[in-house]
This record gives C-alpha cells, sequence and structure tokens, in this order.
C-alpha cells in the first residue's frame, strides 16, 4: 500500500446477537484485513460497557494472533491507570514469545465510563504525568532496564504507542514514541501535530517522529449507502451522551425516524467525523486529511451493524488506500 492502513476493532456488540458473537467477529474481521494487506489489527479496552465484548485486550490479541500469521496485533489501547505497569508488561512478553514479534502495545489513560465501573477497576484518576511515568515503567520492564527481569525474558522488540489527545502527543514527544490520535484533535489546526514532530526527543525505539490518524471510515457502492453504515454507530454514541450509557449497534431499519434535537444534534456531530462514500471520494478525504496533519499511517475504526457490510468496507478500503 502507498500509505499504511489498519483496523482498531472495539468488538461492538449488536442487538439480538450475543456478546460471544462480536467476540468471533473481531478474530473474523482480523483474518480478513491480513487477507487484504492491512498493516495491523488493533482491539480496545472497556469495560462493564454493554455495546463492547472485551475487556482485555492480551486475551483477545491473543485470539486474534492464534487466527492470523502475519499482520500485526495490538492494543488500542491497553489503559494504564487500570493495570499494573508491569502485569502489561508481562502479558505482551507472554504473546510475543508465543507468537513472534508481531505485536503492538498502544497505551492509553481514559478511565472507567461510570463511576461504580471506576471504582471496580481502582482507577480512580489519570494524571499525565502519572501515566507518562507508568508507560515508562512498561518500557524499562520490556527492554530489561527494570529493577525486576520479567519473565519470559529477551523475547524480542514490543513498540509502544501513546493513545491520545494533545497531552499524549506532548507525552508521545518528550518519550520519543510513536503517537495515535482521532477524534475532536482530527478538526483542530495542525499546531499539535507540528508540535509533536517539533519536540520529539528520538529514543531507541523510535529515532523520527511516527503519527497515526484513526477515523471511522466506511466505503460502499454508493454515498448513501456507506454513510447509513455510519449511523447505528452515530446513534449508539448519541445515545451514550444522553443516558450515560453505551448501547450495543441496532440496525438501519430499527433506529428511530423520529428524534428530539438533541438526539439530532449529538448524531449529527458523530457523523460529522465520519469518512464515508464511494473509492473515489474516500480517497479524496484522505489525502487531504494526509494532508492536514502530515499522518504516517491511517487506522479505520468503523463499526456497523451489518457485519457484512463492514467485511465489504474494509475490503474496498484495502483497495481504495492501495492506490494513494
Amino acid at each position: 500500500m502507498g500509505i499504511p492502513l489498519s483496523l482498531l476493532d472495539r468488538s461492538r456488540t449488536r442487538q439480538g446477537h450475543t456478546d460471544s458473537a462480536a467476540l468471533h467477529q473481531t478474530v473474523e474481521r482480523a483474518r480478513r484485513a491480513e487477507a487484504a494487506g492491512y498493516r495491523r489489527f488493533w482491539v480496545s479496552e472497556h469495560h462493564g460497557v454493554p455495546g463492547v465484548a472485551s475487556g482485555t485486550p492480551a486475551l483477545l490479541a491473543q485470539a486474534v494472533a492464534a487466527a492470523t500469521s502475519t499482520i500485526r496485533v495490538g492494543s488500542g489501547g491497553v489503559m494504564l491507570p487500570n493495570h499494573r505497569p508491569i502485569l502489561v508488561a508481562e502479558e505482551f512478553a507472554v504473546l510475543t514469545a508465543l507468537h513472534g514479534e508481531r505485536f503492538d502495545l498502544g497505551l492509553g489513560r481514559s478511565l472507567g465510563f461510570t463511576k461504580p465501573v471506576r471504582e471496580a477497576l481502582g482507577a480512580l484518576q489519570a494524571r499525565p504525568r502519572e501515566f507518562a511515568a507508568a508507560i515508562e515503567e512498561v518500557r524499562e520492564y520490556l527492554t530489561g532496564a527494570g529493577n525486576i527481569t520479567i519473565r519470559p525474558a529477551d523475547t524480542g522488540h514490543i513498540p509502544i504507542f501513546v493513545l491520545g489527545t494533545g497531552t499524549g502527543l506532548q507525552i508521545a514527544a518528550e518519550l520519543g514514541l510513536p503517537a495515535v490520535v482521532g477524534g475532536p484533535l482530527l478538526r483542530s489546526g495542525p499546531e499539535a501535530f507540528d508540535a509533536y514532530r517539533s519536540e520529539f526527543r528520538p529514543s531507541s525505539q523510535q529515532a523520527e517522529p511516527y503519527l497515526i490518524v484513526s477515523a471511522e471510515i466506511f466505503v460502499a457502492e454508493s454515498s448513501s449507502e456507506a454513510r447509513a453504515l455510519a449511523v447505528p454507530e452515530a446513534w449508539a454514541m448519541a445515545q451514550s451522551r444522553l443516558t450515560g450509557s453505551f448501547p450495543p449497534l441496532l440496525p438501519t431499519t430499527s433506529l428511530p425516524t423520529q428524534r428530539t434535537g438533541r438526539q439530532d444534534r449529538y448524531v449529527a456531530e458523530s457523523l460529522a467525523t465520519v469518512i464515508a462514500g464511494t473509492e473515489d471520494r474516500v480517497v479524496r478525504e484522505i489525502s487531504d486529511l494526509l494532508e492536514r496533519t502530515g499522518a504516517d499511517e491511517i487506522m479505520s475504526t468503523a463499526s456497523t451493524f451489518d457485519v457484512a457490510a463492514l467485511y465489504d468496507s474494509d475490503a474496498r478500503l484495502a483497495r481504495a488506500v492501495a492506490a494513494l
């Protein structure tokens, strides 16, 4: 591919389907992504969320790695406030020992969505400096520089990526690590991205800045079909803002046709960040995104109710981006 293309799958649950089905869908999507030529396939961490089936990235990454052979597998991400750094390092060392140097360790600092989840995890705060210190501790364990030698030892290189907002970019630059950004930051000016590059301190892992930008990307036969694929996720996001609970995906036929003003506004805000259309249109929008951000890699975070349509969208996206 002209520019590396990757996928993040959140193991989204769907109305009328089991949580187990969502996990099997994640593994099947990874198989298809590998065949289509994607560089990475990442899984996420959410706890106690009705709309997400997995809270354990390392376990799900193990299942993905066992079902594939060449694609890089990673976390997008492991939320460090929920874990001791030594345990994170050990988990990915085990994965690497079993499956080879195919793993990416994406680290974030988001807390649980609700107070009961945060209390259950014992993660009540996530200050930026504490996050940076925890990343450094993980890196020391993985490189053998920690005060304890983790086992298995000498498993090979496990690259760390920093997920985040503007603060995450600052930490990534300070530690000399690649960064992954998406959401509202992509709609801002280039200042944050320019600062990441100008303030980047080379490290043993990363000699130069490396930026992955993530976006929901849908490709279909027509722009209207592609746009329709984005609506179930946009509705779920709107519901989470209104009710505090992130729900399973609904089929488009079950989505309400009459919505309140606030529902309409939240759906529109979610759709505003989506890239959706035919191959030609999506390539133009991705090219614009690359120009605005100077990104080195694109990561699609698309989810929709129709799994077959999602697989088709992924395949179309891979073919389209290959021409860039």
